[in-house]
């Protein structure tokens, strides 16, 4: 559609303004091919006038929704995994752990070492225990005991 035919079409619907709509009055009147397609324009718009609208049935609304109503309903699919197969797997890690503990059992001296423990410890604590540190440990600490008071209280909200 070019701006000859859009500006027709306007005048036509009415969409101008005062001066607009008399510069296409001129130009009706003066050109003979802008006229000759102002005329045709005016008969496809009263051919459009002309035409009804189809409306559907009364009754469309309903035979909709009873069609969608005898549909069936789409089910989720549930998946299910066979037993067997847990159990298998299960059972090959269970085997698989029994091998590597009787392989370390057969490889292993099974006499207890004798006991002798003669360490002395002489550890100055002071160095390490500053009140920055107590302070530090009582301050993380607080912040782990209000976590898990909120965690506990949230629950209790949930029941």
């Amino acid at each position: 559609m070019n701006a000859t035919e859009q500006q027709l079409w306007d005048y036509i619907d009415g969409n101008l303004n005062a001066s607009d709509r008399k510069n296409i009055a001129e130009k009706i009147e003066s050109d003979t091919e802008i006229k000759s397609l102002y005329e045709d324009l005016l008969k496809l718009n009263s051919a459009f006038g002309e035409l009804d609208l189809d409306e559907p049935s009364m009754s469309f609304t309903r035979n909709v929704m009873e069609s969608v109503a005898s549909e069936p309903a789409p089910v989720a699919m549930k998946t299910q995994v066979d037993k067997k197969i847990i159990y298998g797997i299960g059972g090959f890690f269970v085997i698989s752990l029994l091998i590597l503990f009787g392989y370390v059992l057969y490889n292993s001296d099974l006499s207890m070492p004798e006991f002798n423990f003669n360490a002395r410890l002489n550890l100055n604590l002071d160095k390490y225990i500053t009140p920055t540190v107590l302070y530090s440990f009582l301050f993380f600490d607080l912040v782990i005991g209000l976590v898990f008071l909120d965690q506990f209280l949230r629950k209790k909200m949930h029941k």
